[in-house]
């Protein structure tokens, strides 16, 4: 029987976004902040998932030999680093966190059957990379709160109340929402990006975190006007909302994950992605 296991490894370096060929000001405007000497720093957190069958122990892997893998291969030669001069690779491509993800999967791939590597480089930020050769995805987290209420003008409030429960009182609810929003693409090979990071960054706070934050979502936003603002809706409206933002910077939309509160969230795909994914893993995914 198949069975997916993950090990977690943490380790802190630092690294900087300079191309020599440029010049200041160029390097500037391309890579912000990140272009200031002599770098800047993360403690990184590395989830390595690794597939294989049942062994007569029940176990995929001896977790203490993986341990090892990992601190052998990766985390004592990047532990405390300089990561443009660590590895040969980033000399290359910079070391950006999708790129460290792809990185660590050719240094691990020889050892362990690695079927994912997510890399946090800090929690609102992380890259989760699956062996396609240049392609990845970048996750960014933000939040924002809101109010809304679950109730169909059509409905009593009776009718509404027996569908939504208390969240079809006529005065409305607020929550604290957590949004995840993962685009994927090609990193590019010189600078390691699959898209700008600020630009990605803008495009969620200009359409969905500025509008959205601090309002009554039934009222403020139009589209809700005329459709219940459930998680499931909200995300769906997200997802319409960032579609072409996120081409216009360079890269696909794969995912918005909605966090309505601790016991409630929901995902949906990008519209190319959706076809990809099962009904069924869909379907769970909202509930």
């Amino acid at each position: 029987m198949k069975c997916i296991i993950n090990r977690r490894a943490e380790f802190s370096a630092s690294h900087r976004y300079w191309l020599p060929e440029l010049s200041e000001a160029e390097n500037t405007e391309k890579f912000g902040p990140c272009v200031r000497s002599p770098g800047h720093g993360h403690n990184y957190v590395l989830y390595v998932s690794m597939e294989g069958d049942l062994d007569e122990y029940g176990m995929v892997l001896n977790l203490s030999d993986v341990k090892q893998v990992i601190k052998r291969e990766v985390t004592s030669q990047l532990d405390f680093s300089y990561l443009n001069q660590a590895w040969e690779e980033f000399k290359q491509t910079l070391p950006t966190t999708e790129n460290i993800a792809r990185v660590i999967w050719t240094r691990l791939a020889p050892h362990l059957p690695i079927t994912r590597i997510q890399l946090f480089e800090h929690p609102e930020l992380w890259a989760d990379y699956e062996g396609n050769d240049m392609e990845a995805y970048l996750t960014i987290s933000t939040h924002f709160s809101a109010a809304h209420r679950l109730a169909l003008p059509t409905l009593t409030l009776e009718q509404n109340s027996e569908i939504y429960g208390k969240c079809a009182r006529v005065n409305g609810h607020g929550h604290n929402y957590h949004l995840e929003v993962t685009i994927k693409g090609e990193m590019d090979a010189r600078t390691g990006m699959i898209a700008d990071l600020v630009a990605f960054q803008k495009a969620v706070e200009d359409y969905v975190v500025e509008p959205f934050d601090h309002t009554f979502l039934n009222k403020d936003i139009p589209y809700f006007e005329q459709v219940v603002p459930t998680a499931e809706n909200i995300a769906i409206h997200i997802r319409d909302l960032l579609q072409e933002p996120i081409r216009a910077i360079g890269a696909t939309l794969h995912k918005i994950k909605l966090i309505e509160s601790p016991n409630n969230s929901c995902e949906v795909y990008g519209v190319s992605d959706e076809l990809l994914v099962p009904r069924q893993i869909q379907e769970a995914a909202i509930a």
